[in-house]
C-alpha cells in the first residue's frame, strides 16, 4: 500500500525505511530539505491514491494539532489520520471530531521502539475504529516485531501489536507504558548507586551484566543499562538530570482522578524533578530546621563546606 509519513527524525525516518522494506511505498515530508520526499503537506496528499493513509509523527502539542488541521483540509472523505507521536488521549477525540466532520477517519497510535525500532521492530498500541485500524493494518504489520514461529508464547508470536479500544485508547496505553518505564529505570539506578556506594562490590558492571540472563528483573531495559556501562563504566561523561516528556505526569494525573495508588511510578517521576535542582529548596528548608531544632551542622552554600553551629 502507500503511506504519506509526516515527520523524518530519528524515529519517523527509521519507520519510513522499515516500511519500504516491507514492500509498501513511503512518500515522506518533514520541514528538512534533506530529509524529504515532497517538499509540502499539498505534494505528499497530491502524491498518494485514494483512500489515503497520512501517518503524523511531530511531537505532541501544537505541531501535532496543526498538522491535523491541515490535513482536514486537503484530504478527502475515506482518508485516514493517523497520529504515532505521544500525544495525549484526550487530544485524540478532538482530533477525531474535527475530522470526522469531513469523512475523515482517525487512529491514534502509541509506538514503542525509539531508535532500534528499525532493526527490532515497534511496540504498537492502537485506538480507533475497525474500519480505519483495517485501512492501515499493512503498515502495522510491516512496522511490528516479526513473528518467531518456534516461539507459541505471546511475544514469540508478535504481541507488539494491539488493537486497544476507540479513539484515543492507543495513547492511552501508550501512557501507562511509560508511566512503567519511569518506574523501571528508576529502580535499575537505584541499585546501581547502592552497588556503587559500598567497597565490597568490585565489578558493578559485571554484576549488572550478570543479571541479564536467568533472572526475574532482566529487562531490555537493563540490557540497555549493561551497554551503557560498557561505553562509560562510571557513568562520568554525563549528568544526573533526566527531563521528563510528559507521559509520566499524565498516568499520575488518571491515577488520582480514578483512584489508583501509584507509588512507585509517583516517586519515580518525582525523582526526575529533583535532578533538575541543582540545589533543592526543600532540602535547604529541612537542613536549616535540623539546625535550628538539634544543632545540626549545615554546609555553607559559599565552599559547600561543612559548618558547626556556634
Amino acid at each position: 500500500m502507500q503511506l504519506g509519513l509526516i515527520g523524518l527524525g530519528k524515529m519517523g525516518g527509521n519507520m519510513r525505511e522499515r516500511v519500504r522494506r516491507a514492500g509498501h511505498e513511503v512518500v515522506g515530508y518533514d520541514r528538512s530539505p534533506e530529509l524529504q520526499d515532497v517538499d509540502s503537506l499539498e505534494a505528499l496528499v497530491g502524491a498518494l491514491e485514494a483512500p489515503r493513509v497520512v501517518w503524523v509523527m511531530v511531537p505532541a502539542g501544537d505541531p501535532t494539532r496543526e498538522t491535523v488541521e491541515a490535513l482536514g483540509n486537503l484530504l478527502e472523505a475515506g482518508d485516514v489520520v493517523v497520529d504515532g507521536g505521544n500525544s495525549k488521549f484526550t487530544d485524540d477525540q478532538a482530533h477525531a471530531d474535527m475530522l470526522a466532520e469531513k469523512g475523515i477517519g482517525y487512529v491514534d497510535a502509541g509506538v514503542s521502539g525509539g531508535v532500534w525500532g528499525l532493526q527490532n521492530g515497534y511496540a504498537l498500541m492502537v485506538g480507533g475504529s475497525k474500519e480505519d485500524v483495517a485501512k492501515v493494518q499493512p503498515v502495522f504489520d510491516a512496522l511490528k516485531p516479526p513473528v518467531d514461529a518456534e516461539d507459541d508464547s505471546p511475544a514469540g508470536q508478535g504481541a507488539g501489536f494491539v488493537h486497544a479500544g476507540p479513539v484515543g485508547a492507543g495513547h492511552f496505553a501508550k501512557m501507562v507504558h511509560n508511566g512503567i518505564e519511569y518506574g523501571m529505570m528508576q529502580a535499575y539506578g537505584e541499585g546501581y548507586e547502592l552497588l556503587t556506594a559500598v567497597d565490597l562490590v568490585e565489578d558493578v558492571p559485571g554484576v549488572i551484566a550478570s543479571w541479564t540472563q536467568g533472572t526475574v528483573i532482566r529487562s531490555w531495559l537493563l540490557d540497555l543499562l549493561v551497554r551503557a556501562l560498557q561505553e562509560d563504566p562510571g557513568l562520568e561523561d554525563i549528568t544526573g538530570w533526566a527531563s521528563d516528556s510528559g507521559e509520566g505526569r499524565w498516568t499520575v494525573e488518571q491515577a488520582i482522578e480514578h483512584a489508583v495508588p501509584m507509588p512507585a511510578i509517583s516517586a519515580a517521576l518525582f525523582a526526575r524533578f529533583a535532578s533538575r535542582q541543582e540545589d533543592s529548596p526543600t532540602m535547604k528548608a529541612v537542613a536549616a530546621l535540623r539546625n535550628q531544632f538539634g544543632g545540626h551542622a549545615v554546609q555553607a552554600a559559599k565552599d559547600r563546606e561543612v559548618e558547626d553551629p556556634a
